[in-house]
């Protein structure tokens, strides 16, 4: 199961924070078709959808994002300037 860094559960919990205002909101990330990965900050969890809870954030993975991601640490970094850079890594 995907595992998030303190610095990824930080940045989860304040991106829903300002973009969405319900108590069990959190990050989806789901694959498209072209099997890239997007992330939506979205009130609630879909059906299927597997739930990761850090540290107070929330993500919401797809069936194929989960996949993916089954054996995955999500980290990310803040710039200078605001941006935000999310990665994948291995876990361990």
């Amino acid at each position: 199961m995907l595992t998030m860094t303190d610095a990824a559960a930080d940045v989860v919990q304040k991106i829903v924070e300002q973009n969405v205002t319900e108590e069990q909101a959190g990050l989806r990330i789901s694959q498209g078709a072209d099997e890239a990965l997007t992330l939506t900050p979205t009130a609630e969890s879909q059906p299927g959808d597997q739930v990761v809870e850090e540290n107070g954030a929330r993500v919401f993975l797809d069936a194929g994002a989960a996949a993916v991601l089954d054996d995955k640490v999500l980290d990310a970094q803040v710039g200078a300037d605001g941006s935000v850079q999310f990665a994948v890594g291995e876990q361990g």
